[in-house]
């Protein structure tokens, strides 16, 4: 499959090749939106990663012409995290929005996570009867909904795309609150607690790393 990384920084375009073709993706690269356009209409792209702030064109103009053409699944790129932002790309047909700085790790995760939406094939995380419906953002325990705030959704998602890995509670406020944030680590504590007890028997996936925050792990059957 075929990326076009579009990016004005040089440097966050190449270490987002690194991490892409360390995956098995082809990827080209494209520093303005006017670039973008004229690449992804001439080739046969899988999927674009699109900066909005750039010189010559923007990542929205540059989108809302694409699409004029040709339906490719699109992430954009934000340093800044404003939801207007967010809703305008949504609005305009993007498949998901990450904001600066991110995990390459995290970034390459949502490719596939798009790439297989678009294949047809079910977007979810099971585990014994609990199920995370990614496109229709429900969680559900022995078919049963369970009601969450969207922070507490996040959370479990953000967790779920980072299995395994010890996340600091100063991570876990810049992912799911952003860096222009003001908050502290009880805001992280308290949905936590929220979110442990929403899942029930199944509270015990989240494991306090004492002294440091919290991590995701699947029991072995």
């Amino acid at each position: 499959m075929k990326i076009l990384v579009v990016d004005d920084e040089q440097l966050i375009r190449e270490v987002i090749k690194e991490y892409l073709e360390n995956d098995g993706y082809e990827v080209i690269e494209a520093s303005n939106g006017e670039e973008a356009i004229d690449k992804a209409l001439k080739d046969d792209i899988s999927l674009i990663i699109m900066d909005i702030m750039m010189p010559k064109l923007d990542g929205f103009s540059a989108c809302k012409e694409i699409f004029k053409t040709k339906n490719i699944p699109t992430i954009m790129l934000s340093a800044r995290g404003e939801e207007y932002d967010k809703l305008l790309g949504f609005d305009l047909g993007i498949d998901d929005y990450i904001t600066k700085p991110f995990s390459p790790k995290e970034l390459v995760a949502r490719v596939k996570a798009v790439l297989k939406r678009g294949s047809g094939l079910t977007n979810r995380f099971t585990y014994e009867s609990l199920v995370v419906d990614f496109d229709a953002r429900t969680i559900t325990i022995d078919n049963e909904e369970i009601k969450v705030t969207p922070k507490e959704y996040e959370l479990l998602v953000y967790f779920i795309n980072n299995k395994n890995i010890a996340l600091s509670r100063e991570k876990l406020l810049n992912q799911i609150w952003g860096y222009d944030f003001f908050g502290d680590d009880r805001t992280i504590d308290t949905h936590i607690k929220m979110l442990r007890n929403s899942l029930g028997d199944y509270r015990n996936l989240i494991v306090t790393v004492r002294g440091m925050g919290y991590k995701f792990v699947l029991q072995e059957k």
